[in-house]
């Protein structure tokens, strides 16, 4: 897949899918970084140490299936892909512009001969609204529940498959597309810039009470926003669409009668009161995991039924292969009760709505949107589950960002040995204190993630923290300054 996501419009990259439709995994990634900075003399005998190692059949057919995001770079960028496949004696399959998490289902889909569903565009807009519609006739709608979504496209991929999208789900859902593709990718607009900056995109009309979801530029994150009665904007990460599905599937799994394991899986970013929510509340279980998608999905599968979500929208649910056929074959079950059937056919229709390879915008949104219907809930009712501790990200600039490790899922540092000392005695000041810091994946800075009871507190120990940051990892340029001055 071509596309650099949520980032602007002049970077590019590339998403490697590997054949079970998930994200690569971490030992072909390292193996992707060798061959990337092999040398043109060197390519060839790495290829074929490869083959050897791994005991491939280098005669056998290989069908690469490729897509891109609206970037101008990714057209080039994807003839530079099919040379490459060609070079290697490949076929391949060109899909053009297609959102990231279409391209997952349409490997997963063609690599179970169909099973999954058809690895096509039609099928993979069939297979959802098809089963979005199907959930909505087996409810009353209570008029608390508003059938609308204002949607913020990114000027991505986004908004180019919610229009086709719209067209199959007809009057079930009514979507008003903003950021559709006349503007720039990502620009003042899409997911990141929301949750980042906790304000509402540009070029989209703002109203009280008006559900508004935004995306980002390859259609792989959603988070929901509104303003409240006092004009407050208010933002739904992917925190609380995490609740929202944890919470409906425990009572859909508690009704059903099935004996299934349902957990949830989230990273140190995860806001504090989501997860004394979900623990304390809900009683399911929490497992927390180092920052990165692929953590999240390994982790999740760990369950008969996985929900994760980091707190910037990505996510999704994944149901076990006993679990599936738990739920597919008790829908007949005549020893059940009616109420227990009805939980089960819930459960069965759901799995259709959701995309389980990768986090899917679209697909979480006919799923959120699924759960409120049922629920007869407003955005304002799914708001009030729990409150949200205020928080505040910081980055300090670093000369190595190696010379910081941590450990328990990121939430401890273990070097520089009296970085933490100095973190626990910050946090100890304010109340529902909570920070970590971690080095980035890709840039010499280290990221700093602060919570506390007001976000006076919040932005005061972020400060704080950063400054112990600037001091004793080798902090450059100039120090954090005191947002509050």
């Amino acid at each position: 897949m071509i596309t650099a996501s949520h980032n602007p419009v002049v970077d590019n990259g590339v998403k490697l899918v590997d054949p079970k439709g998930d994200m690569l995994a971490h030992e072909w990634e390292l193996l992707a970084t060798e061959l990337a900075n092999a040398s043109d003399e060197e390519l060839d005998g790495m290829v074929q140490g490869m083959v050897k190692k791994f005991a491939s059949d280098s005669d056998a057919p290989a069908l690469v299936f490729i897509g891109r995001d609206t970037r101008p770079s990714s057209e080039s960028l994807m003839d530079a892909v099919v040379m490459g496949v060609e070079k290697m004696g490949g076929t391949f399959k060109n899909f053009g512009i297609v959102s990231t998490p279409q391209l997952h289902y349409f490997v997963v889909s063609h690599n179970t001969n169909g099973a999954y569903g058809e690895p096509t565009e039609a099928g993979y807009f069939k297979k959802m609204s098809d089963a979005f519609k199907k959930f909505r006739e087996i409810h009353p709608l209570n008029e608390k529940y508003a059938n609308q979504v204002i949607f913020d496209g990114a000027n991505g991929v986004g908004a180019h498959k919610m229009k086709v999208m719209k067209t199959y789900l007809e009057d079930s859902l009514k979507v008003e597309i903003f950021n559709s593709g006349e503007g720039e990718l990502n620009y003042m607009c899409g997911a990141d810039y929301v949750k980042v900056g906790q304000r509402p995109p540009d070029n989209v009309p703002l109203e009280r009470g008006v559900k508004y979801a935004t995306v980002d530029g390859d259609a792989d994150r959603v988070l929901y926003f509104f303003y409240d009665d006092s004009n407050t904007f208010c933002m739904l990460d992917g925190d609380k669409i995490a609740t929202l599905i944890a919470g409906y599937f425990k009572e859909l799994v508690s009704e059903s009668g099935l004996a299934l394991n349902l957990g949830l899986v989230q990273t140190a970013y995860a806001n504090g009161s989501s997860t004394h929510y979900i623990s304390e509340n809900l009683k399911v279980p929490v497992a927390c995991v180092p920052t990165g998608v692929k953590h999240l999905h390994h982790k999740a599968t760990n369950f008969d039924i996985g929900i994760y979500f980091e707190a910037n929208g990505h996510g999704t649910v994944v149901f076990s292969d006993i679990a599936t056929l738990k739920i597919r074959n008790s829908q007949n079950d005549t020893s059940m009760t009616d109420k227990q059937i009805m939980a089960i056919k819930k459960l069965a229709i759901l799995c259709d709505i959701i995309n389980q390879t990768v986090g899917d915008a679209i697909s979480d949104i006919l799923l959120v949107e699924s759960i409120l219907y049922a629920r007869g809930w407003s955005i304002e009712d799914w708001n009030k589950s729990y409150t949200d501790l205020p928080n505040r990200q910081l980055k300090v600039q670093v000369k190595d960002r190696n010379v910081i490790s941590t450990t328990d899922a990121e939430r401890r540092c273990q070097t520089p040995s009296e970085l933490q000392d100095e973190i626990d005695a910050a946090i100890a000041k304010y109340k529902f204190g909570r920070s970590f810091v971690r080095p980035s994946g890709t840039e010499d800075v280290i990221r700093v993630y602060a919570e506390a009871e007001s976000q006076y507190s919040a932005d005061m120990l972020a400060y704080e923290v950063a400054v112990i940051v600037y001091n004793l990892a080798g902090g450059v340029g100039d120090k954090p300054r005191n947002p509050r001055c």
